[in-house]
């Protein structure tokens, strides 16, 4: 959501619109063509760019720019161009300098000049030979780090989308030697840092290798009910055993009458072990292999890994 107007002449000369306004009124045709539909002109204040000697500029007038310079960040001091380093080309395509502060005078009714705001300006693919890219655009660290002196290229807008009719690929790590001449970064992973706040950054999760760890969870928990089941017919055999138990009485041998309490005791508890521990661990039994078909399985509808997306 934003508070800007479609249309604004704020921070533009007064003198500059005051002119305008009167040529709408001798003649209304010029200012129909001086809105900016279907491509026409439109006035609107734009901020002019401090250039330096090296930089060959490509503008529109209405806020696009083209910069084939040195790396540059800011100010012209600032970057490897800044500190007269070799080999520290870049390109800096930028749409809307400023972002939605841009204008063209100040309050004072001055001219607005402006450097490269990698912060404020609106849309930008900045790419250089040389430069320090986390740094320049205040990026977190991440499990990467903070790169320098090596060359990039970084895409900021409000909204950014690669879009591709084919497939994306994202690859890290590719050549021994980097722009530089150095050694290849020892790490060479991929961090994606949501709110560019890294401090609970976590490795991700490589789908085959979780579908064996919980395939072998699966596997010991359908053993322990093995073991439960194993354990449950043990105690029932036991059960029926101590139930119909007695002693031979001292009376001729006469076997005694069975304690009702034992008796009662050892039903009760067989019945509740066929109708609850027992139909608990084949229902238990089920339910992993529902799990299994769910998760595990390709064609299960909460399958763990992307049928489409890989990562390393």
């Amino acid at each position: 959501m934003t508070d800007k107007k479609a249309i604004s002449l704020s921070g533009e000369n007064i003198s500059d619109v005051q002119i305008l306004e009167r040529l709408a009124k001798i003649d209304p045709e010029q200012k129909i063509h001086a809105q900016g539909i279907g491509g026409d002109p439109l006035y609107e204040p734009v901020p002019q760019f401090i250039k330096t000697h090296s930089e060959n500029i490509l503008e529109n007038g209405h806020n696009a720019w083209i910069v084939l310079g040195r790396d540059r960040p800011s100010n012209r001091l600032s970057g490897y161009g800044g500190r007269g380093d070799t080999q520290a080309a870049s390109i800096d395509i930028v749409a809307g300098r400023m972002g939605y502060k841009a204008k063209a005078f100040s309050e004072q009714q001055k001219r607005i000049w402006v450097d490269p705001d990698f912060e404020n300006d609106a849309a930008r693919i900045y790419i250089s030979q040389k430069t320090d890219v986390d740094e320049n655009f205040k990026l977190a660290a991440g499990r990467i780090g903070n790169i320098k002196t090596r060359s990039a290229i970084a895409i900021k807008a409000d909204e950014v989308r690669f879009v591709a009719r084919g497939g994306i690929k994202l690859i890290t790590g590719t050549d021994k030697k980097n722009s530089q001449g150095g050694n290849g970064e020892s790490f060479s992973g991929i961090d994606i840092i949501a709110n560019n706040d890294d401090s609970d950054l976590q490795p991700m999760v490589k789908g085959n290798n979780l579908k064996e760890a919980l395939r072998r969870i699966v596997f010991h928990m359908d053993k322990l009910n093995g073991i439960v089941d194993s354990l449950l017919m043990a105690q029932m055999l036991f059960n029926t055993a101590l139930t119909h138990h007695f002693h031979f009485s001292p009376f001729f041998g006469l076997p005694p009458t069975p304690s009702p309490i034992v008796v009662a005791a050892g039903v009760k508890t067989m019945i509740d072990h066929l109708t609850q521990t027992k139909m608990s661990l084949i229902s238990h039994k089920v339910n992993l292999g529902m799990f299994k078909m769910s998760y595990l399985h390709p064609a299960g509808s909460n399958y763990i890994s992307s049928r489409w997306n890989n990562l390393n």
